[in-house]
């Protein structure tokens, strides 16, 4: 019964990607000839064109690597690989955080494994195709290296503490492990700056001149101190541009990517910097992470209720009781339900953005330097203008650029 519900969970949500893209697919193609008069107006034709022929080989390539995903999580699932794997683990030392976390951390490895080819795919051939890709093959595999190191540097300690947690708190582990996986949440908001992001990139301070200068001045008109405005050497990877915003209190920085810098103009580059300040003074930030510490603290409840159950870890050849199974089938077949809450937190989300730009609006005293940055970087990033809606509610995070130009230039 349960290995019946979760083949239909798996399918279910394959179907359901499956069909979004192909929604999708049709709303870019319906508007191809003649794009809405909003579109008209951000993009010109060749742009716009080829913009569509980008969102088009995305969608076929994504249900591709959907259909592949489904086939190995299934084949995972069912195959009963997985309890001879950790047969072999928990042999080690039975009961046992560290041979747990040993076992988590191999069958997380392995498991990107086979998505290694499509990786490759999407960067050097997809991604190249339309001009956006600038690594290399080799800072491609070192990306990977580093960040199999990560897993298992930081990966493993906490995995061994959160398992290592039943002996000492018995039943009410959970509530222990969720102060531990906040509080280092917490603590990797201030170090991934610090030291993660730039084991990977670049990060300079914002050179002196006229855009230091006026952004230094928006930082003072609107009450933001951040430790400092950083630049990232983006372009060695991909040339599409973001900029955002990490840390907290005083250790609180914003990150614009060299890209970014290179294609926008000053005063579009501090509207951009004033929406990612709007985030902080609209509370958005501590909003999320309440958010997510919900979602962690229920999360961790229901491994625990999993884990005691007698049917769960049974149903898919596991010993009940054991945690380590617990926290795995959890973490593999949580998509396939969380899938279908996508929308809820894609429109608190996109109220948030909402909300900083019309912050960023006031900030810099109108909507045109908001207006053309967003215009740029649509362009830029060959930014699909007119998505299905259901696609975008399921798969957008920010609202459409023709969406947020009208949000931005209304009257109030």
């Amino acid at each position: 019964m349960v290995l019946s519900i979760v083949a239909i969970l798996i399918c279910g949500r394959l179907a359901a990607q499956l069909g979004l893209n192909a929604l999708n697919g049709s709303a870019v193609r319906r508007h191809a000839g003649k794009p809405p008069p909003p579109a008209a107006a951000i993009m010109d034709g060749p742009t716009y064109a080829r913009a569509g022929a980008y969102t088009l080989a995305k969608l076929r390539f994504s249900s591709l690597e959907e259909i592949w995903e489904a086939m190995v999580l299934a084949a995972v699932v069912f195959s009963g690989v997985l309890p001879g794997l950790y047969g072999y683990f928990h042999g080690w030392a039975p009961g046992a955080g560290w041979s747990g976390a040993c076992y988590l951390l191999a069958v997380g490895a392995l498991l990107s494994l086979p998505s290694l080819p499509f990786d490759w795919w999407e960067q050097f051939r997809l991604e190249a195709h339309y001009g956006f890709n600038q690594s290399t093959f080799g800072l491609w595999a070192l990306d990977k290296g580093k960040g199999l190191v990560l897993l298992i540097g930081i990966g493993f300690p906490v995995l061994w503490a959160l398992l290592g947690l039943v002996r000492w708190a018995g039943e009410a582990w959970w509530l222990w492990g969720f102060a531990l996986l906040f509080g280092f949440q917490l603590l990797m908001l201030v170090l991934y700056p610090r030291l993660i992001l730039p084991w990977f990139n670049k990060l300079t301070p914002l050179a002196d001149g006229e855009l230091r200068a006026q952004l230094l001045a928006l930082a003072d008109r609107t009450g933001f101190r951040a430790q400092t405005i950083q630049v990232m050497d983006g372009s060695k990877r991909s040339a599409h541009s973001n900029a955002f915003f990490t840390g907290f209190g005083r250790f609180r920085r914003i990150v614009l990517y060299d890209t970014l810098v290179a294609q926008l103009e000053p005063g579009e580059l501090a509207a951009v910097v004033a929406h990612e300040i709007g985030h902080y003074k609209r509370g958005h930030v501590p909003r999320m992470l309440a958010v997510g510490a919900g979602l962690q603290f229920g999360g961790l409840a229901l491994v625990a209720w999993l884990a005691r159950s007698d049917w769960f870890n049974a149903a898919f050849g596991f010993t009940a009781g054991d945690l380590a199974p617990a926290f795995l089938l959890f973490g593999l077949l949580g998509g396939v339900v969380t899938f279908w809450f996508s929308p809820v937190l894609n429109l608190l989300s996109r109220k948030h953005e909402y909300e900083a730009d019309a912050f960023a609006r006031q900030a810099v005293g109108e909507a045109a330097p908001m207006v053309g940055a967003l215009r740029k970087l649509a362009q830029k990033n060959l930014s699909n203008l007119t998505p299905h809606p259901l696609y975008s509610g399921f798969y957008y995070s920010h609202p459409t650029v023709a969406e947020r130009e009208e949000a931005l230039t209304e009257i109030g």
